[in-house]
């Protein structure tokens, strides 16, 4: 067993990481059981490293870094402070909640103390609302790392979408054995699809919808909910596999549809679902990034907030890279008076926190907005925290 990896499982509790994973190996769903092993990937790899495994390539290089990184930063912790670490992880290991916050906290801490900063743990050590406090040429910050999910910018939840797949599923099944083929159902849902709905009336309502569509064999089915069409799949050049097929629907539909494909025998359906409205990502960390400035950033010294942005996949990452959209929002931000005792906000991602390539992540690691109008915005000591991504 790694040594590393066993101190992390043993600060979490060994007990308690058994309980845990054997919960997340447990599936209720095919598209549902796919999409938590995806969320939990961390943990299913630490686990899989715990017992032996060798990394196997330098995602699982890094994760083992950033347990190994817990350890140690558990270990100069007073005793207070050790609890509030533990405390971090049994909530972690609990429910829907992952490894991802605690994490970005330790990356975080390691990029400043690359950059020269001394790095003090204020939040688990001292209860402080921030988390870190740098310290570089007599010049100290507070930075507060926040999590913020891709999903509150979204009308079509990526959840209540793998829900409404695991129902659908067995009824495209039974379809293809009888009209073997290559179809595509488009869903324009106007009024979106959220998880906090989709175990309602929601859900339920539009599966029944799909279901007697396909019964009756209609091509359409519309009202101010929903708007459903089914048409024979054109895709040129489509490949029979799934993956090959899934990566030509991403490029005909774009990187905001919602895709899934069932195969059966020779037949092929494809369900492809978008909301009514493009989605707001970039403006809900926004609104995010005001809520908790003022409460986590005392304003005595200069700020940083620290985004990392969850449940965000590839394409959706560089979308809003190179459209300039979490830039844009996050300028905006700084504008505001909720802003005031911001110096910087960085963003990053899952793709940034375990060290892929370009254009995958924000070169340099993360992306950085500096506030112009702070006044320490222009502080050499804080320069390598604080300055505008190139």
């Amino acid at each position: 067993m790694d040594d590393d990896i066993a101190a992390f499982v043993e600060l979490a509790g060994r007990r308690r990481w058994a309980a845990r994973m054997a919960e997340l190996r447990r599936t209720a769903g095919a598209h549902s059981g796919r999409a938590r092993q995806q969320r939990h990937a961390l943990e299913l790899s630490l686990d899989r490293l715990r017992r032996g495994g060798a990394p196997e390539g330098a995602a699982e290089r890094r994760l083992r870094d950033l347990a190994a990184d817990t350890a140690a930063i558990a270990a100069a912790l007073p005793p207070s402070g050790l609890a509030r670490l533990r405390d971090r992880l049994a909530a972690a290991l609990d429910g829907d909640a992952t490894l991802v916050p605690l994490f970005h906290l330790v990356r975080t801490a390691a990029l400043q103390r690359e950059r020269g900063f001394a790095v003090d743990f204020a939040g688990l050590a001292d209860a402080a609302p921030f988390d870190l406090l740098l310290r570089r040429d007599g010049i100290e910050a507070e930075v507060a790392c926040e999590v913020v999910s891709a999903e509150d910018g979204r009308e079509l939840h990526r959840g209540a979408w793998v829900r409404l797949m695991d129902r659908v599923d067995p009824d495209l099944q039974t379809w293809l054995a009888a009209h073997p083929g290559r179809y595509l159902l488009k869903l324009t849902l106007p009024q979106g699809l959220r998880s906090e709905a989709g175990d309602g009336a929601v859900l339920p309502a539009l599966h029944a919808r799909i279901r007697a569509m396909l019964a009756a064999q209609r091509r359409a089915d519309y009202d101010e909910a929903a708007v459903l069409r089914l048409d024979p799949l054109m895709l040129a050049g489509a490949q029979a596999d799934e993956l090959g097929l899934m990566s030509s629907l991403r490029r005909e539909f774009g990187h905001e549809a919602h895709l899934a494909v069932t195969a059966a025998g020779g037949g092929v359906f494809v369900m492809a679902a978008r909301a009514g409205r493009e989605n707001e990502v970039a403006v809900a960390i926004r609104r995010r990034m005001a809520a908790v400035a003022p409460a986590r950033l005392t304003g005595t010294r200069p700020g940083i907030l620290a985004m990392f942005v969850e449940d965000t996949d590839r394409a959706e990452w560089r979308h809003l890279r190179e459209r300039l959209e979490l830039e844009g929002e996050a300028r905006q931000f700084l504008t505001h008076p909720e802003a005031r005792p911001v110096v910087a906000v960085t963003c990053t991602s899952r793709f940034e926190l375990l060290g892929a390539a370009a254009p995958d992540a924000a070169p340099e690691g993360e992306l950085r907005f500096r506030n112009p109008a702070h006044p320490a915005a222009r502080m050499a000591a804080l320069a390598p925290s604080v300055l505008s991504s190139p």
